[in-house]
């Protein structure tokens, strides 16, 4: 087939497209390059896949509808993953303006596209932030996800939304994924766990939020990945679906910390601060529904997953 990835220089869509052409499929990578974290990175993940057979690059903005509107045209994709948004919560705080553009017309015109195109298939990206404060654990997808506490989660739930308008006027299929913190090699220098081991590399105490007291379902990216490509190709699924990506497995902010150290081989100097604005204490999938229907299995341990995530980040460092 011939897909469509965009964020294809980002942290999961350059593995998603690694996969799909190991698979032998076509990729047509999107990215804009955008300045949330250092670019150097989204290029030196986009030079991989650049060498690849089968892979054309585009460079462009979701929010571009001429530029949308021609890469549609020009290349007939049988499968859409858009996997682009602008990301991070504490960031929203700062520049809402980032996640109009990108998450909410970018979003709008990559449905336009779909529906424009005839494109049977529309996998994206939603987030495990779409569950907010919620109290009931773990979190499924037939909770109640209506009072997110962060604009980006906002967005979030505003494209599955749009998107159930679209699957339900229009005809295309539609799944959308909410990750849960996905960490990896090669992953985002915004999220923690890359903070905490540029910090504890520099001898420097790391910042630790509502003074350890949370848990996060972290996800990595491996099984991250499955589920993403589960999601574009299997049978039976309804015409509008949300899945949870997640691990099943909430651990404790403490915990990880203690990992990444042992994989460091550095003795974690912490400095305990309040919970900040938009955080939530704990985040946890539960996963019944996309093991049934996409056979999604998460295997990473997350002592297993951040080894393998320092060995990378030492390398890239140097």
């Amino acid at each position: 087939m011939k897909i469509l990835v965009t964020g294809a220089a980002g942290f999961i869509g350059s593995h998603v497209a690694h996969e799909l052409l190991d698979d032998g499929h076509e990729v047509v990578g999107l990215d804009n390059y955008n300045g949330y974290y250092p670019v150097s990175l989204k290029e030196a993940r986009h030079a991989k896949l650049e060498g690849r057979d089968g892979y054309v690059g585009l460079r462009g903005d979701l929010a571009d509808f001429e530029f949308l509107v021609s890469s549609f045209k020009s290349h007939r994709f049988d499968r859409v993953c858009h996997l682009a948004a602008q990301a991070g919560v504490r960031y929203s705080l700062q520049n809402p303006h980032a996640y109009e553009q990108s998450n909410l017309a970018g979003h709008l015109n990559i449905l336009e596209c779909c529906r424009h195109n005839e494109v049977p298939r529309l996998v994206y990206a939603s987030s495990s932030s779409v569950y907010g404060g919620n109290k009931k654990v773990p979190f499924s997808e037939d909770d109640p996800v209506d009072h997110p506490v962060s604009l980006y989660a906002a967005t979030k739930k505003a494209n599955e939304l749009m998107t159930h308008s679209y699957t339900h006027l229009y005809g295309f299929q539609s799944v959308g994924l909410r990750f849960f913190t996905v960490y990896g090699p090669w992953g985002r220098p915004d999220m923690a766990y890359w903070l905490f081991s540029d910090a504890m590399l520099q001898g420097k105490p790391i910042k630790v939020f509502n003074h350890g007291d949370m848990k996060r379902d972290f996800t990595y990216i491996d099984d991250i990945v499955q589920g993403v490509k589960a999601s574009l190709f299997a049978d039976g699924l309804e015409p509008y679906e949300v899945f949870n990506l997640g691990n099943n497995q909430p651990e404790l902010l403490m915990d990880m910390i203690q990992y990444l150290g042992d994989a460091l081989g550095i003795e974690p100097q912490m400095e305990m601060l309040p919970m900040q604005p938009g955080d939530v204490p704990i985040t946890f999938a539960d996963i019944e529904k996309a093991k049934a229907k996409l056979g999604y299995q998460p295997s990473t341990h997350l002592k297993e997953g951040l080894t393998r995530f320092v060995e990378w980040f030492k390398d890239w460092k140097h």
